[in-house]
């Protein structure tokens, strides 16, 4: 018989942390042990992680860093823990999040369940309309820049949960693992990409600034995802004494926004004639800009409206150019299209939700590229573009569906 231990730890929690972790994939940490590899001794390996949890000796082994190119340039550090961390991670989070997740403000949308980047936009649409000022803001290296001290401060506020409380503090100082094996200890913020540090950020910044900004600016409404975050103002004054104080109030949380991130807009379109330099932000890959709109009746106006935004739509296209389509000649159309049809489905689904013309030059480009892949595939359509143009037309006539955007944009036949 076991002993009884100190903390009283469900398996059947542990069991149904390991199943969200296997639903949500994810790469091997330091140790390099794969979801795969760890399954050979399921039984055992999830045995070791509920004994040594309950027991109170379980310790994080180190981070990965892993570097993810932005796309606005530059790289972002990512932590990647081991498979048997990020289930140890998930026990706590499916304990602790359901305590914290009632009190989040209605307007903070990012890694939360029933909410999504498509609701932030939404809504962001719908108050630019209604305002014309916005303040534009990033918070720079949110999840590096954290003070532990502030944000288990408000951990506590919410739960008394020994083992909890306990191993998130372990998780906050575990070290983070460079490629060449050096090790960085952490003395502030928490690893983006770990399994908890989404609701301890958006823990943090309901203090910081959700609640803040409902007592001290309650008539300026915003939407938050994470640390990117769009404020609507009356007037332009009102968004310049904002962006003074929230300056403060970021700095005496330990944190700093994005110096070139931050501006404040002008919602221009039809009705709001004003001129201003900025009339333009990026919001969750959209870019927000007076856009030429129909209304229902067919006429024809200037809209302040989302679009897919143009570094978006750059890395789009250089992941099409990453593809060599025109070098597979060895596979068949049908083939291409079961591998990059759910690329092409995910680009659709999120960039088409709103203002979807904005998209027809890509998916314009993605036929020329299909055209180029036909000439060399094809002996009878080598350098001759109109013909392989005709060719592709007819397999769009015959079969729409065959590529994801076909529907939307299909090749023509000459």
């Amino acid at each position: 018989m076991d002993k009884p231990k100190p903390y009283a730890i469900s398996k059947w929690l542990v069991y149904e942390a390991y199943q969200r972790v296997k639903a949500n994939h994810g790469a091997a940490g330091v140790d390099g042990e794969s979801l795969r590899r760890f399954e050979e001794d399921l039984k055992n390996n999830l045995y070791k992680i509920w004994n040594r949890m309950s027991s109170g000796s379980y310790f994080p082994p180190p981070v990965k860093a892993v570097e993810i190119p932005k796309k606005s340039g530059g790289v972002r550090i990512l932590g990647v823990p081991t498979v048997a961390d990020r289930i140890a991670q998930m026990v706590v989070k499916l304990t602790f999040e359901p305590l914290v997740e009632p009190i989040f403000h209605p307007d903070s949308y990012g890694y939360r369940p029933g909410r999504s980047a498509h609701d932030a936009l939404a809504q962001t649409r719908q108050r630019c309309w209604r305002y014309d000022w916005v303040l534009e803001f990033d918070i720079k290296g949110l999840f590096d820049n954290i003070p532990h001290d502030l944000l288990m401060k408000a951990v506590r506020q919410h739960t008394d949960n020994p083992w909890g409380l306990l191993y998130i503090e372990r998780w906050l100082v575990a070290p983070l693992q460079r490629a060449d094996g050096s090790q960085e200890p952490r003395t502030c913020g928490t690893p983006q990409g770990s399994v908890i540090s989404p609701v301890l950020a958006n823990l943090f910044l309901h203090y910081a600034f959700d609640v803040w900004m409902s007592r001290r600016h309650a008539d300026k409404p915003f939407e938050r995802y994470a640390d990117d975050a769009v404020v609507h103002c009356r007037s332009y004054a009102l968004a310049a004494a904002l962006k003074e104080d929230l300056a403060r109030r970021l700095a005496g949380c330990g944190l700093e926004w994005h110096p070139t991130k931050t501006r404040i807009v002008y919602c221009q379109d039809d009705d709001r004639r004003d001129t201003y330099p900025e009339t333009s932000f990026d919001f969750l890959g959209y870019t927000f800009r007076p856009r030429r709109s129909k209304n229902r009746h067919g006429k024809y106006f200037i809209n302040f409206t989302p679009a897919g935004s143009r570094t978006a739509l750059t890395a789009m296209r250089q992941t099409i150019h990453g593809w060599r389509l025109h070098l597979q000649v060895h596979r068949n159309l049908s083939e291409l299209a079961r591998q990059y049809n759910p690329v092409i489905r995910g680009w659709l689904q999120y960039y088409g939700r709103f203002y979807p013309s904005a998209l027809y030059p890509l998916l314009r480009h993605l036929n020329r590229v299909l055209v180029r892949w036909a000439t060399r595939k094809f002996k009878r359509l080598e350098h001759r573009q109109r013909r392989a143009e005709h060719w592709l037309g007819g397999v769009a006539q015959r079969d729409t569906q065959l590529f994801s955007h076909w529907p939307k944009v299909r090749p023509a036949v000459r």
